[in-house]
């Protein structure tokens, strides 16, 4: 089964799993869409956005199952 990590890209992660785009929006994270997640990893957008990325990956994670 593969899983969602820290070190993935933003926009690979909604491209493979759409479901999560979901649970992005609940963590104040609408900007999928925008030109930093292009090339930002999901730690990386956590960070900038003040969220604990442990808690994020364990919902997106969930969202895939």
């Amino acid at each position: 089964m593969s899983k969602i990590t820290k070190d993935m890209g933003l926009l690979e992660i909604v491209q493979t799993y759409p479901q999560t785009i979901e649970v992005f929006q609940q963590y104040g994270l609408g900007c999928i869409g925008c030109a930093a997640a292009r090339f930002e990893n999901l730690e990386a957008g956590a960070k900038v956005h003040g969220i604990d990325i442990d808690k994020m990956i364990d919902d997106l994670n969930a969202a895939i199952v």
